[in-house]
């Protein structure tokens, strides 16, 4: 199965109500800037989200490509889904499939992120990933779309890894980040729900390495793909972990 062909299922309204009679209520996009307490380096999110119902469907973007959304708001998600911008139509297609399916209805394991701050939180979802990642010994992991808390989790378990992102720099263990991981031998991959975004997901399920997913953007996308190699998901919608301080939640799945 395709993002393609996902996509007609919807149109077909094989998974649910009609989407051109499915209206987006609220369209936004956050912005946030970070830097953890001990951390060298600092990050920034953009995330475009729709409203549908009580669902909020995200895509995070770069920076300098982010949509303007102020139209989206009243749209139908049949007219979205044909959306010049790939974050407006990933963020429709989320929206969708998460009123219709939502996680707590679904057959996923709910795991609750305590409250803390900001490198607290990151860290033990972080945790959380790499326990539903469950590498052996001795596989070596490409981790797609690179966060340091995942990355630590994985050296403090003496498990190899590979960073690669579309930026490419480097670690806050001064590692080099790969911007293209071919040619390069792994057994495993852990990759952002960014690749549903940009079109770098289906070359990774393309390796024929089994797939795990962190994902904010496109939680609700992600499980579709279970046992068609992807092998799990950490699915978290919005609000995400770094939103506050209060408990959130991260909805586990595994294929059958």
């Amino acid at each position: 199965m395709t993002l393609a062909d996902l996509v007609r299922r919807v149109r077909a309204g094989e998974l649910g109500p009609d989407p051109a009679g499915t209206a987006v209520s609220v369209a936004f996009t956050t912005r946030q800037s970070a830097r953890h307490a001990t951390r060298d380096r600092s990050y920034r999110n953009t995330v475009v989200s729709l409203r549908v119902g009580e669902a909020v469907g995200s895509c995070a973007v770069e920076p300098d490509d982010e949509p303007d959304v102020a139209d989206c708001a009243g749209a139908g998600v049949a007219e979205l889904l044909d959306h010049p911008h790939a974050a407006v139509r990933t963020a429709a297609l989320d929206a969708y499939l998460m009123h219709v399916h939502p996680h707590e209805t679904a057959k996923a394991e709910p795991i609750t992120i305590p409250r803390g701050d900001s490198l607290a939180k990151s860290m033990d979802r972080a945790e959380a990933v790499i326990d539903l990642l469950d590498p052996r010994p001795g596989q070596r992991v490409l981790v797609v779309g690179v966060v340091n808390s995942l990355l630590h989790h994985l050296r403090a378990r003496g498990v190899p890894y590979v960073p690669c992102d579309l930026k490419g720099g480097r670690t806050e263990w001064d590692e080099p980040i790969l911007a293209d991981a071919d040619g390069t031998d792994f057994d495993l991959v852990l990759a952002s729900g960014m690749t549903l975004g940009n079109g770098t997901f289906e070359p990774l399920l393309a390796t024929g390495r089994p797939v795990t997913l962190f994902a904010q953007t496109a939680s609700a996308v992600a499980p579709w793909f279970l046992g068609a190699g992807l092998r799990a998901v950490s699915a978290e919608p919005y609000p995400f972990f770094w939103l506050h301080g209060g408990p959130t939640t991260l909805f586990h799945y595994r294929e059958p």
